[in-house]
């Protein structure tokens, strides 16, 4: 079973029909004892970091365990942003702190947000990536990109403004900031890939 941890922010649909459009079958979890038979967990989101962490908590201790035993994880865009430590949108609030890092708003010399197709340069090597090529295009929207304490965890960069990580992996843990359900065929291999693994 693939788990779609649902926290109340926004529409889920989109991924929930990516997923079943590649044939794997997905569940809308709610709460966490929910998690206990999930094969792979996915971790959409949409909107305020601290208003995700509000509904986010409940889930941390048995995300973290499903983690810790080697169940893939996927973070799709605030997915990424919400598995480190803390975010400049809302200092009050705690992230999963399971990687170990910040996030950080846009310089105001760019448009805030980053909305559109944006490429990504594949830095190394990582499953998800199978089959796609650097320079692919994705589609993004975010105001807030990661700053990875471990440099190593970064797969792919891409250049707004500034140079931030779009794909990060460590282990089991993958995260991208763009969506890949809205990234055409590029975004359906990534997931694909995940959803393979």
């Amino acid at each position: 079973m693939i788990a779609v941890i649902d926290y109340g922010a926004g529409n889920l649909r989109s991924i929930v029909n990516a997923c079943k459009y590649l044939g794997k079958r997905v569940e809308l979890i709610s709460n966490p004892e929910e998690l206990g038979s999930a094969e792979k967990i996915i971790l959409p989101g949409v909107g305020n970091f601290g208003n995700a962490m509000n509904q986010l908590n409940k889930f941390g201790r048995e995300l973290k365990n499903k983690i810790s035993d080697g169940v893939p994880f996927l973070g799709i865009c605030l997915g990424i942003q919400v598995i480190f430590d803390e975010s400049d949108e809302d200092p009050s609030a705690n992230g999963l702190g399971i990687l170990r890092g910040k996030c950080t708003r846009f310089p105001n010399c760019v448009k805030v947000p980053h909305i559109g197709w944006n490429s990504i340069e594949i830095i190394r090597e990582c499953p998800i990536l199978n089959g796609i090529e650097s320079g692919s295009y994705v589609y993004f929207v975010h105001s807030y990109y990661v700053i990875p304490e471990d440099k190593k965890v970064v797969v792919a960069i891409t250049r707004y403004g500034v140079e931030f990580p779009s794909i990060i992996h460590r282990d089991n843990i993958f995260a991208v900031q763009f969506h890949p359900e809205k990234s055409g065929e590029v975004g359906l291999r990534i997931l694909k890939n995940f959803l393979d693994l």
